[in-house]
């Protein structure tokens, strides 16, 4: 008898909850055949704040026209890119955003406008192994928006993601340094094409999370390039290797590396001393 009432009661919350997706679902329809731009704008906001954006977005786009030229215009462009957002779709997001900087360089959502063209570009940077364009754009828009809102509440957050993508960059830089580390002496000398990849990487981001790392490869291709020099080169590369030694050991006294670089230290050393 329990089993038959449970069941029963099962059978009776889907059937009201099917009536309602049917009631809501039938209010939608009528609401897209509506001729009355107020009431899509307005449920339109509805639907953004219980986060149905497709619906949402669907109901701005059908009047976007109606508005255009007035006021009302830079309200829907607003919250068709937060629509876009939402969504997880930046890259559209970021195309209504630039459209309103556009068109309102002066509008009322300018300020989130412009943040949020780089916070699109941050959220949709590829691996570092693939092409940074976008990364690049991310920073290009991050520092305009710095430049223009230095005392924004998004400020810190665009400081702070900027970092993040210089330091994609910088890992870009340190992977195909590594690869060059990696091909050694085969068909030339890498490790000097690999020292010279770093060192650029360390020169152009100088804050970025991977200096550490970058300066032990510098430290290791030299160290390797001393090992494969020609006698007459034999020494001066020697003193070169030594010299980055002391140079990483004192901006990095608590390396994991420590050790492997007091050992490339000390052939160095030998070297130097018994020529």
């Amino acid at each position: 008898m329990q089993a038959e009432f449970r069941s029963m009661t099962k059978k009776g919350i889907l059937i009201l909850f099917s009536a309602l997706l049917l009631t809501a679902c039938g209010e939608y329809q009528q609401l897209l055949k509506s001729n009355d731009p107020e009431l899509k704008y307005q449920q339109a906001l509805v639907y953004f704040n219980g986060e149905q954006y497709v619906k949402a977005q669907t109901l701005l786009d059908d009047i976007t026209s109606y508005y255009r030229g007035t006021d009302r215009s830079q309200d829907v462009l607003a919250y068709l890119a937060r629509c876009y957002m939402g969504q997880k779709d930046y890259a559209s997001a970021s195309e209504y955003y630039q459209a309103y900087i556009r068109n309102y360089p002066k509008g009322r959502y300018i300020v989130e406008a412009r943040f949020q063209v780089g916070h699109c570009y941050y959220l949709d940077a590829p691996d570092a192994r693939l092409d940074q364009t976008e990364t690049k754009k991310g920073i290009e828009f991050f520092t305009q928006f710095v430049e223009l809102y230095p005392d924004s509440p998004y400020a810190e957050q665009a400081y702070k993601e900027m970092g993040e993508l210089y330091d994609k960059l910088a890992q870009k830089e340190y992977l195909s340094a590594k690869l060059y580390y990696n091909l050694g002496t085969y068909l030339g000398n890498n490790y000097l094409s690999a020292e010279i990849v770093a060192k650029n990487a360390l020169k152009d981001y100088p804050t970025n999370k991977y200096q550490e790392e970058l300066s032990w490869l510098i430290l290791q291709a030299k160290y390797q390039q001393m090992l494969n020099s020609i006698d007459n080169k034999k020494e001066e590369r020697a003193r070169d290797t030594e010299d980055e030694y002391y140079s990483f050991i004192t901006e990095y006294p608590d390396s994991k590396h420590r050790n492997a670089a007091e050992r490339i230290g000390k052939e160095a050393k030998k070297i130097t001393h018994s020529l």
